[in-house]
């Protein structure tokens, strides 16, 4: 009868625990799953990140992860609509010029303090102060007081940016601006720790420095190599934050990249190899999504021979766009004809883009005709050499070798090519230490202004030594007009002069072609920003 009977338990037992790991371990017949699934992705961010100090980040690799450390007064929720961030209300005077930020009771930063409007006050003034050499302290101009302290014309008192108590924040403005509330997106306007930043000058250099109010957290940074992410759990959303941890490689080889998405070793994708996009295309795992950015190379108008307008449009008209992208780009990109990209929509109901014609076109015959100009108003009887920089990640290479062939077979010009990592090729352009570079620009908003912007005469982010008082003008005068068919009419006069004075050699319209891992869903994809992966989620 003992026998029996444990047996019978026995058996119950064996049931039980069959049951039990059905349960853990299959999906139910309901569609849902009591598994337990690693909440881990691994992306490749391509290189060393520049910095995770926002006051001083200028490129999409550090962008991208600051992006899920730092929240600002507004954020994007999953479906990339803007809601109140850090900021739990907003007020705006009748007039247009005060907003008043009210800050979230429960807005904490990572190693548990409150995050407070005084955190604001100091990182904008921060930005602002001449000493601190950020990156983008021109987005700020629209404060009252903002340029003039900045420019030294001014004092740090006059800046109207002020903590009215712990969780009050009031910004007033010169002028009435529409579009302020997505101006406050740039990431100069992300809030740091003042005690933490004045502790350590070199606080956001290594993993254990870095305090965050964002949606995750610095947990492990191997130089050159990967950067581990986990979930902030002092954050005020966490409970909808998805992944509990992201892993960012930095391979800067897209072939490399792609083979270890293929072998599982990466989860996400944001840049296929030229070679791979149409084989990846009928994939699944495939997303192309529109992007508001312009590719680039840009002219150091200080260096010879670029300080001549004519030889710069020369080398404008001897690029075959359509070229690069079908036969070396592939990924959908946009040859580009103007600067300001597709996704612009004009009070007319019109793309911008689409409201003007090309400002120019393949010649190589112009191309040649524009260079012996340009080499005769000088005085040269041969073009001084040509150095094309550009950095060794993703497809820059082979594009930087196609236009190498195009201005030597079109205008009979020998370039010689230069490129370095990312972070090397950041200082370089940002020394301004190039006669041509690449670059590419994302605009802040959808809109021509922020991306006309950058080739003003105040912008921070000019680093071609171009200045025009009349475009200029143009800007300031739009930033003003609060009839909006007359401000994009302001906004292509701007884009015409900019694109006669050739600063700049606009390449394509970029695209995003990414593959993501069918195990993970919910990555968000626009047009402003890369992925943005706070509410993904791995389903197996």
């Amino acid at each position: 009868m003992k026998k029996l009977s444990l047996y019978i338990l026995t058996v119950i037992l064996v049931v039980l625990t069959a049951l039990s790991g059905c349960g853990k371990n299959e999906k139910t017949a309901q569609g849902g799953s009591a598994k337990e699934v690693d909440q881990t992705i691994t992306a490749n961010l391509g290189g060393e990140p520049y910095t995770l100090d926002p006051a001083f980040a200028s490129d999409t690799t550090s962008y991208w992860v600051i992006d899920h450390l730092y929240e600002g007064l507004y954020s994007y929720d999953k479906n990339g609509k803007v809601v109140k961030g850090t900021a739990s209300k907003v007020d705006v005077s009748e007039d247009g010029k005060t907003y008043t930020f009210t800050i979230r009771d429960d807005a904490k930063w990572s190693n548990g303090d409150a995050v407070t409007a005084n955190d604001f006050e100091y990182s904008w003034k921060r930005v602002l102060n001449p000493k601190t050499a950020a990156y983008d302290p021109s987005s700020f101009y629209y404060i009252k007081g903002a340029e003039e302290y900045n420019t030294g014309k001014g004092s740090v008192d006059d800046v109207a940016i002020k903590a009215e108590d712990e969780k009050t924040l009031v910004v007033q403005l010169d002028t009435p601006i529409k579009f302020f509330p997505t101006v406050l997106q740039g990431h100069g306007f992300l809030p740091v720790n003042q005690q933490v930043v004045e502790a350590d000058e070199k606080w956001a250099a290594e993993a254990e420095g870095i305090v965050s109010n964002g949606a995750y957290v610095v947990s492990a940074w191997k130089h050159n190599d990967e950067i581990t992410l986990d979930k902030n759990k002092e954050h005020w959303n966490t409970k909808n934050i998805g992944l509990d941890s992201i892993k960012f490689k930095m391979i800067a080889d897209a072939t490399t990249e792609y083979q270890m998405f293929k072998s599982k070793e990466l989860d996400l994708v944001k840049s296929i190899p030229s070679e791979a996009i149409d084989q990846e295309k009928s994939s699944d795992e495939y997303i192309s999504s529109p992007s508001f950015s312009v590719y680039t190379y840009s002219f150091n108008v200080n260096e010879k021979p670029f300080t001549n307008k004519k030889i710069r449009q020369a080398f404008a008209y001897a690029i075959d766009r359509d070229a690069i992208t079908k036969n070396v780009s592939k990924g959908g990109e946009k040859a580009a004809y103007g600067y300001v990209a597709y996704g612009a929509e004009a009070p007319s109901g019109k793309d911008f883009r689409d409201e003007v014609s090309d400002y120019y076109s393949f010649d190589a015959d112009k191309a040649k005709k524009l260079l012996k100009e340009g080499l005769k108003e000088e005085g040269w009887s041969t073009l001084p050499e040509v150095t094309l920089k550009y950095n060794s990640e993703a497809n820059h290479k082979k594009i930087a070798e196609a236009l190498q062939e195009m201005f030597k077979e079109n205008l009979g010009v020998e370039t010689v090519l230069e490129n370095q990592e990312w972070k090397t090729y950041i200082d370089s352009f940002k020394q301004k230490n190039f006669q041509i570079a690449r670059m590419g620009w994302v605009g802040d908003f959808l809109d021509p202004y922020p991306v006309l912007n950058l080739y003003s005469t105040k912008s921070s982010s000019n680093f071609t030594n171009w200045s025009n008082t009349k475009y200029d003008k143009l800007l300031s005068d739009s930033l003003v007009e609060q009839d909006e068919a007359k401000r994009y009419e302001l906004l292509h006069q701007a884009e015409e002069l900019l694109m006669t004075e050739m600063p700049i050699i606009p390449i394509y319209f970029s695209s995003q072609n990414a593959l993501v891992s069918k195990k993970v869903e919910g990555i968000r994809f626009d047009a402003l920003t890369s992925p943005d992966l706070r509410f993904a989620k791995v389903t197996e």
